[in-house]
């Protein structure tokens, strides 16, 4: 080992550094985010062309429309930048995370005060009118302390979307967040959900993605306290020509905290492309955490690609587990075989093994309308693949 790279290591190593190298520092410096090559670890999988103009951060007055369902013991405000930050927001760490922030005009602030059991979802629906609209987001979702809630959000429509969601949860408070990509096929989508978990609180964070022509999200957790929990769930389904990239960063910075992962995809058609990175970094003080994340794809046909990268970053030995899985392959011969020879077609065996595949995290959404629509999206996909005509993948 070179001199410069002891020195590169004992510096990541400090206990005083927040740096990792599977995660950019936070700024809201913009100068500290620069115009990506596609040379970069965080950006060599994503088709910079086809961002159109996103990167550039170029002004725009132009916005989404808002439905909201907001039930009794939650409120939705606009609030400017400065005040995000005041609630304390995470900083961005990414260039897209940054303009959004910088670009957006001010933030949407749904709070839940603390103590405050809201029974019914919170739904906002965001629609865009077209890909020419450029848009900026920045959204706070803020829990009290032993709060329960659900948040849903939906996006749908066309535009080029870029935005920064941070979910801040008090300390016992039980937080169910989702986010649904339903685009048309031309949006683009750049997001982070920056997470930060108090003390002994528990949050669930699912990501669904089907539609658009490029999506990136980044989910981000990191702890204020022991005994905070994170669960980050993922269902997405690219077709003829899609990229759908899902990022994640598990910061392990407090004691006797926990993160489990899974996200699960499938494939079909030229061109599908899927990228999913999983980071966790365990740091010195994190002694006695557990953390697991997972990646499974499933290619339905030929000229399909799945790119899985789960990373560990481990500071310490005093932990009570550490692992991760990824896998990408295309259908069980064994299970098709054993439904053919009961009597099921071959596109019947298919479609049962599919659904079969995503059952288990779309009954761990938790929210009936959500799941129903799901499954019926997975019947969809699955039929654009039957009805096109495609060869089943190959070995």
């Amino acid at each position: 080992m070179t001199d410069a790279a002891r020195e590169s290591v004992a510096s990541s190593l400090e206990q005083d550094k927040v740096t990792s190298h599977l995660n950019p520092p936070p700024s809201y410096d913009l100068v500290d985010h620069p115009v990506p090559t596609g040379r970069e670890e965080t950006w060599r999988f994503t088709p910079l062309k086809r961002l159109r103009g996103i990167l550039d951060g170029e002004a725009s007055s132009a916005s989404l429309t808002w439905t909201t369902e907001i039930p009794a013991g939650a409120t939705l405000t606009e609030i400017s930048a400065e005040r995000a930050r005041e609630i304390g927001e995470l900083a961005p760490n990414d260039r897209p995370s940054a303009l959004a922030v910088a670009r957006a005009g001010g933030a949407m602030l749904l709070d839940v005060p603390a103590d405050q059991v809201v029974e019914e979802p919170v739904v906002l629906r965001l629609h865009g009118d077209s890909v020419d609209d450029l848009v900026w987001g920045h959204q706070v979702l803020r829990f009290g302390a032993h709060s329960k809630a659900t948040v849903v959000l939906v996006h749908t429509g066309s535009a080029r979307y870029s935005a920064t969601t941070s979910v801040i949860v008090g300390d016992g408070a039980q937080v169910n967040v989702l986010t649904l990509q339903d685009w048309d096929d031309d949006a683009v989508h750049l997001g982070r959900d920056a997470i930060r978990v108090g003390r002994d609180a528990s949050v669930r964070h699912t990501s669904l993605s089907f539609g658009g022509d490029v999506v990136r999200l980044h989910a981000n957790v990191e702890y204020d306290g022991p005994g905070g929990e994170a669960e980050l769930l993922g269902l997405y389904f690219a077709d003829e020509g899609q990229h759908l990239e899902h990022r994640l960063f598990a910061d392990h910075n407090a004691p006797k905290t926990k993160s489990n992962v899974l996200y699960k995809g499938a494939l079909q058609g030229q061109g599908a492309h899927t990228v999913w990175i999983g980071n966790v970094l365990i740091r010195k003080v994190a002694e006695g955490i557990e953390t697991y994340e997972e990646n499974r794809n499933l290619v339905l046909t030929n000229g399909c690609q799945a790119d899985s990268v789960p990373n560990l970053e481990i500071e310490t030995g005093e932990i009570e587990g550490a692992g991760h899985a990824s896998a990408t392959a295309r259908f069980d011969d064994e299970q098709l075989f054993y439904l053919r020879s009961r009597g099921v077609s071959d596109q019947e065996a298919r479609r049962l093994v599919l659904h079969g595949f995503f059952h288990d995290l779309i009954r761990k959404v938790g929210v009936p309308f959500l799941e129903e629509q799901l499954t019926a999206t997975v019947e969809e996909e699955l039929a654009k693949n039957v009805l096109k005509g495609y060869e089943p993948a190959t070995a």
